[in-house]
């Protein structure tokens, strides 16, 4: 089984925790020492705000602010890598090519941030999408996607399943909406449903959570499920979740 975690920077090392990285590379090492094949992408966090934040005060460009989240997102890739050791591949993937190549080898290629414009979430989904993924995490500071902004709304509600397109429905409007935060940007959204690869939105604070939803579906997020994608038959085995929502 092929899967792709994408965890959000701020999930990976929140205040540059060692211990919290160390215990996402012991996760993903026991993923990939059974029968799963894993790619990794890493965001920036509050790291990456911060330099953007003092780089857009001292007059830098949007180029160059999105070019300071790659760097940042890279340097976390690297922490992650530091803690896999000879599980990953020995530098950030750059390119998706090399993320096939080290997968070929047996090794975990971890990636940061590719193009400016283009947030994390949309590189997961791409990555997907080209190693043919069997699934797709999000691993993220909300508990799944909701109808409106949790933060913002008490009565907000969480979805246990989406469709793609229903998806993009929900995350369209808090994209316009500089005060809200989408769990999974817009682009990435569009590309899963374009993908077709089956995704889960999910708190990756503890990241025995991300095991569990790898292992057997098991999981208290949002599952984005794909019109004709049934679940991985790992999960199956494990008697857990079947096929598509109804």
């Amino acid at each position: 089984m092929r899967v792709v975690v994408s965890i959000g920077g701020s999930v990976l090392a929140p205040e540059l925790d060692p211990d919290r990285v160390a215990a996402y590379a012991d996760a993903l090492e026991r993923l990939a020492d059974g029968e799963y094949e894993v790619g990794v992408v890493v965001g920036g966090g509050g790291v990456a705000r911060e330099y953007i934040t003092t780089a857009r005060e001292l007059g830098a460009n949007e180029v160059d602010l999105d070019e300071l989240g790659i760097g940042t997102t890279r340097l976390n890739a690297r922490l992650l890598i530091a803690a896999l050791g000879d599980t990953a591949a020995p530098s950030p993937t750059t390119e998706y090519d090399e993320a096939i190549t080290a997968l070929r080898r047996g090794e975990t290629p971890v990636m940061g941030g590719m193009t400016p414009g283009q947030t994390t979430d949309a590189v997961a989904a791409v990555l997907a999408e080209v190693v043919d993924a069997d699934l797709l995490v999000f691993a993220t500071s909300a508990d799944g996607v909701y109808d409106v902004d949790p933060n913002r709304y008490d009565d907000a509600t969480r979805f246990e399943t989406l469709t793609p397109a229903e998806l993009v429905d929900v995350v369209v409007p808090m994209s316009r909406d500089a005060g809200s935060s989408a769990p999974v940007d817009l682009l990435a959204a569009k590309l899963i449903g374009r993908g077709g690869v089956r995704s889960i939105v999910l708190d990756g604070t503890d990241p025995d959570a991300v095991v569990d939803a790898i292992r057997d579906g098991e999981h208290t997020g949002t599952e984005v499920v794909p019109e004709g994608v049934d679940a991985p038959p790992q999960w199956e085995r494990a008697g857990t979740r079947e096929g598509t929502p109804e």
